[in-house]
């Protein structure tokens, strides 16, 4: 089968760095399901793991983990699916990735693909949504409300890199099934018109001090933060601004954070790492599938948008060299898709 893999950690603008291969075409069995592919997106997963994880001497290691495609068989323990289901998912970060004709996924952090959506539009979704559903509701604890309830609470959240790929899903969401009042950031015209448009009750710019801005906004305390990067560059910052009791989820790396910053107003700081459950086999893995499947109600029904940005056409190694290109210079607007190969 076609695949695209690479050998060495490389910089991106080598062409070694992602290649055209072919590989054996892989049997499914257990819990697994094997999915032809039909559309992928890509994250900033893709390329901190080609940067910084070298396969193993004489093997190809396959990057991707957003995935639509068809089922075309199942393992013996397979109960959900069935042959000719559509599907998307983020697959598990410790398995060979969705960059091929044909991939094996649990079928327990599956949901069936959102009827309404092109392959390509269903591809995006998958990875930011588990991730800002799981910073929402398991980490931060926002209260959800039926989405024909249009009740206010008294939530603030605050959401910094609204316009990137988790950003535009959390702003989504929280707008669709929680009370809260949604604050994003953008510092560019482009970005804050895109954060505008996926719901947000107000738009300020990360580049400039956060405190003021909110408070310019007389809306009251924010007490809950979604930092979705440069949360080194920010953390005190949020110490500063959050209510007390506030909590902060975060999903980049930072180098160091002074965490007894968050004792004066007894703050609590979480970390999302949304192939957690998959990579240790967590008993409540399948509460990945059932959330894909919220999801894609919200999408059919309306409530909840793809967050596509651009569509750089078939999957192939230039096209993907080109969206990790695109996606290290941090200025990327929506999610990155690629159909058919």
């Amino acid at each position: 089968m076609k695949a695209i893999g690479y050998n060495k950690s490389l910089p991106i603008t080598n062409p070694e760095s992602l290649m055209d291969i072919e590989l054996a075409q892989p049997i499914a069995k257990g819990w697994d399901l094997l999915v032809k592919i039909s559309a992928i997106s890509v994250n900033p997963a893709d390329y901190k793991v080609r940067l910084n994880m070298a396969p193993e001497a004489g093997e190809f290691k396959v990057l991707g983990w957003d995935a639509m495609g068809e089922v075309i068989a199942t393992g013996d323990a397979v109960t959900c699916f069935k042959p000719g289901d559509l599907v998307y998912y983020a697959g598990d970060i410790t398995r060979q990735g969705n960059n091929a004709e044909y991939h094996l996924v649990d079928e327990r952090i599956v949901g069936k693909k959102p009827k309404s959506l092109s392959n390509g539009e269903a591809a995006a979704l998958p990875l930011t949504a588990i991730t800002a559903w799981e910073i929402l509701f398991e980490h931060l604890a926002i209260k959800q409300q039926s989405v024909a309830l249009d009740a206010k609470s008294n939530e603030v959240i605050l959401v910094v890199g609204a316009a990137g790929g988790v950003g535009s899903i959390l702003v989504q969401l929280a707008k669709a099934i929680t009370g809260a009042t949604v604050i994003g950031t953008a510092s560019r015209e482009s970005s804050n018109a895109w954060v505008r448009k996926l719901g947000a009750d107000h738009v300020i710019d990360h580049s400039k001090p956060l405190k003021e801005q909110i408070e310019a906004l007389n809306i009251g305390q924010v007490t809950h933060i979604a930092s979705l990067n440069s949360t080194d560059t920010y953390f005190e910052a949020y110490t500063d601004l959050i209510a007390p009791f506030g909590k902060i989820a975060m999903i980049d790396d930072p180098e160091s954070l002074d965490v007894t910053k968050l004792k004066a107003k007894s703050l609590s700081l979480h970390w999302e790492f949304m192939f957690a459950r998959s990579m240790f086999s967590a008993v409540d893995m399948h509460e990945q599938g059932i959330l894909l499947s919220r999801v894609a109600n919200l999408v059919d029904e309306g409530y909840v948008n793809t967050t596509v940005g651009k569509n750089l056409g078939a999957i192939n190694a230039e096209n993907l060299r080109a969206a990790h290109e695109a996606l290290e210079t941090g200025r990327s607007i929506g999610k990155i898709v690629l159909e058919g190969f």
